[in-house]
């Protein structure tokens, strides 16, 4: 799966970590590993212009989607190879999302990883224009945010730990060993 990521919001925020959530969010939803996102991160007065030109409302606004190909799942099996999708843009906006996070009473990148999976869905074709659709939308996102949540604390434990590991093999003078000689 290719994700491309552009920061040109003049904010400085953990795009990998970004990357990451969208990742997690499309994997979860079984999208196919062929397929191509871009995340692109823009100013106030960017994301405003987006808006009104695109969605023919005022002011700037979190998160926009703009999906491009349909993934292809009903090829023929003689068709020739499968070529990526690109699923298509999301645009963040975190100046915008900053004080989101701030009334939300969390960081501006859970922020941003809660409008990363937003957008991911949009571009899956969820919506939440109806109440129905927006219950299984945000319940969606809901969950799949908690996973992506819980998968960070695991992998930021497990790294404390094997860091606590080599602090002690260090002391104990057991760090240095190559892996190919037995210990003396």
């Amino acid at each position: 799966m290719s994700i491309e990521i552009a920061n040109e919001s003049g904010v400085n925020v953990d795009e990998a970590s970004i990357v990451s959530a969208a990742r997690f969010a499309l994997d979860k939803m079984e999208v196919s590993p062929l397929a191509e996102l871009s995340i692109l991160l823009v100013t106030l007065e960017v994301m405003e212009d987006l808006h009104e030109r695109w969605m023919d409302l005022p002011g700037p606004t979190d998160v926009m989607a703009f999906p491009m190909d349909e993934l292809d799942s009903s090829r023929r099996p003689d068709a020739p190879d499968a070529s990526p999708a690109l699923l298509g843009d999301i645009v963040l906006c975190p100046a915008f999302a900053k004080d989101q996070a701030k009334t939300a009473g969390h960081s501006l990148m859970d922020e941003l990883h809660l409008l990363t999976t937003h957008g991911v869905l949009h571009l899956l074709g969820y919506d939440h224009a109806e109440p129905a659709e927006e219950r299984e939308m945000f319940g969606l996102q809901k969950r799949i945010l908690g996973e992506f949540q819980a998968a960070v604390a695991a992998l930021n434990k497990r790294d404390a730990q094997r860091s606590a590991d080599d602090r002690l093999l260090g002391t104990a003078g057991l760090d240095a060993v190559p892996a190919d000689e037995p210990p003396a």
